[in-house]
């Protein structure tokens, strides 16, 4: 088994595939406690597979994937935001429909590009051993911006996601920080898509920050924890996907699973005992 790990690690798409998948584990950590707090999980499934309209606006006009698909999701964070905030009554309708229109038109963009014959696997299942030396740039890039924003403004961000009321009488600019949450969360979705695609890409953004959660006493300690938490399960489930030669964002997600069973067991058998 473990000369099996060091043969892997020989090849350079495994590096890279192992550095993308503790970027974006970490980077999915912080936000994705942010998106649970804040009781967002549903406006995130939304802008993930509304991003898929970006990915296909990519493909048409010849732009770098994760510059359309980012342009996309933020566009819908942004919408989302506005209604959440305006017309919260209707933002179930809404999501319904940028969802839909959003792979729509990513379908057929991708259909009317001329010779281009897509892998829809790679965009809906991940394909993190495709990491290119620019995509973990990018990665990296967004793991410093979203660190900064956190460690400048996390009282702030922290007052708004657990009781906006207060925020607002202290004089914060509650619209402007729920709406750089959800701008935050639309890029690091984006980025979680190249690791297991948009399909499951929830499953990455909630079954640490789950098991964090249970950890923590302040949001800055379920942050870590749940970039720890996921960095494990990222690894350990490229492992699983590399010697039995099955798809990488499946098998994390798969990992990340049967993990939150073992811990909600436990969970259920220390309670039991007390």
């Amino acid at each position: 088994m473990l000369e099996t790990l060091f043969d892997a690690l020989s090849y350079e798409f495994i590096q890279n595939a192992l550095i993308a998948g503790l970027l974006v584990s970490f980077a999915s950590g912080i936000i994705g406690s942010l998106i649970v707090v804040n009781r967002m999980v549903f406006l995130a499934g939304g802008i993930a597979h509304t991003s898929y309209g970006g990915i296909g606006l990519a493909i048409y006009f010849g732009l770098p994937i994760f510059f359309g698909a980012s342009l996309f999701a933020c566009a819908a964070a942004l919408l989302m935001a506005f209604v959440t905030l305006h017309q919260r009554d209707k933002i179930d309708i809404f999501i319904g429909l940028i969802w839909s229109i959003g792979m729509a038109i990513g379908i057929i963009l991708i259909d009317l590009s001329p010779g281009y014959n897509v892998d829809l696997m790679s965009y809906l299942f991940g394909s993190i051993l495709a990491v290119s030396d620019e995509d973990i740039n990018y990665m990296a890039t967004l793991l410093v911006v979203i660190s900064l924003i956190i460690t400048l403004f996390y009282k702030q961000i922290l007052a708004v996601s657990y009781d906006s009321e207060y925020a607002n009488l202290r004089g914060i600019n509650v619209p402007f920080f729920y709406t750089l949450i959800l701008v935050l969360s639309a890029l690091t979705i984006v980025v979680a898509i190249k690791v297991v695609g948009l399909i499951l890409v929830i499953a990455l953004l909630t079954i640490p920050i789950y098991i964090a959660e249970k950890f923590s006493k302040s949001l800055g300690t379920m942050m870590i924890f749940s970039g720890l938490i996921s960095s494990f399960f990222t690894l350990f489930g490229l492992f699983i996907s590399y010697v039995y030669d099955i798809t990488s964002g499946a098998s994390i997600i798969v990992v990340s699973a049967i993990g939150l069973i073992f811990f909600l067991i436990l969970e259920r058998l220390k309670w039991l005992k007390a």
